[in-house]
């Protein structure tokens, strides 16, 4: 093993790795009934403490000052660090469902935004120019995909539609005639 030097790394590191040492302290006190402390300084260099039945009781008792009264009472700092944990653990799913939520909200505007219909009214005679032109386009494309499955014997309902809207293609004229034909001439 080497040191980290990585910060947030080494951070997170002792974290687990101190949760670690605290859980297998906990074990020997249940397990073999032994008064146990253990102090770790992080290094950020903040103490954290876990003792049973208390910090406090095994530390007067290794100084050789009097015990507390209560030696069975739970230990402040565990119960803190205990809790600081809980309220990580919640912070971090708080954490990812705002993000979750920011994702999904852009995704919703995204959404809105191409639901907007642009009335063809409005439109100038250069974007209905491009407009009818990537309608032949979509059209010439359906035709060809059509022309390649028939020839591959596929049955398609667009040979039963392309025929019925047949009389209503635009074939012989160009854009600016079909922008005439529905508008009307300025003349």
């Amino acid at each position: 093993m080497a040191r980290m030097h990585n910060h947030i790394n080494l951070q997170v590191t002792f974290s687990k790795r101190c949760d670690g040492v605290f859980k297998k302290a906990t074990a020997l006190f249940t397990l073999c009934g032994a008064d146990i402390v253990v102090v770790v300084f992080s290094p950020s260099n903040k103490p954290y403490s876990c003792g049973h039945p208390s910090v406090e009781s095994i530390m007067n008792r290794f100084l050789g000052e009097n015990p507390p009264t209560d030696t069975n009472a739970p230990n402040p700092i565990v119960i803190a660090h205990q809790n600081a944990n809980t309220v990580g653990l919640t912070n971090r799913k708080l954490n990812r469902l705002e993000i979750s939520l920011e994702r999904e909200k852009k995704y919703g505007e995204v959404l809105q935004a191409s639901r907007k219909e642009h009335p063809i009214e409005k439109l100038s005679s250069f974007d209905l120019k491009n407009l009818f032109k990537a309608l032949e386009a979509a059209d010439e494309e359906i035709e060809r995909v059509v022309r390649i499955k028939k020839e591959r014997g596929f049955e398609s309902p667009y040979q039963t539609i392309g025929s019925a809207f047949a009389p209503l293609r635009v074939t012989e004229h160009s854009s600016s005639d079909f922008y005439e034909a529905v508008y009307g001439s300025n003349e």
